[in-house]
């Protein structure tokens, strides 16, 4: 999938989840989990770009401390040296590249925190067949603990 199209369906799951949460609640309950976990993979691309755009940067490091007649500019900004600057292109690719990952994995990142916060706040009815409840209560001077049964 191309990134566009992860960025999409993470908004479309965002803002479509509460939204349907009541017909469909498999959608909140297993939406946040898949956003965290598309979260932590997008995060983990966005690194993994980083690394490749460092890496890149490096060898124009290595290469200029090594022979600094490679890494003079030419007059439009750019390298004179072609394989300098194709290295300097792949890494201002891969920075674009991290930056994207890393936006989309924080936008999956607050939608799913927003769907565990909407999960949490909303009212859960308790379930009829509860044996019996443990019931504490505040008196006067003294707190009294006891077991409701319901038949």
């Amino acid at each position: 999938m191309t990134r566009p199209v992860l960025i999409l369906l993470t908004l479309a799951t965002t803002l479509t989840a509460p939204a349907y949460a009541q017909e469909s609640g498999p959608l909140v309950r297993y939406g946040k989990w898949a956003l965290a976990a598309g979260a932590i993979g997008m995060n983990l691309l966005a690194a993994r770009a980083h690394n490749r755009a460092d890496d890149a940067f490096g060898q124009i490091e290595e290469t200029c401390f090594l022979d600094r007649s490679r890494c003079i500019l030419g007059p439009d900004g750019g390298y004179a040296d072609g394989e300098i600057e194709q290295l300097y292109q792949s890494s201002l690719h891969f920075d674009r590249s991290a930056r994207r990952w890393l936006i989309a994995g924080e936008t999956a990142l607050l939608s799913a925190a927003a769907l565990f916060v909407w999960e949490m706040t909303r009212k859960v009815h308790k379930p009829d067949n509860i044996p019996f409840e443990p019931e504490v209560r505040t008196l006067r001077q003294a707190t009294g603990v006891g077991l409701r049964f319901s038949f």
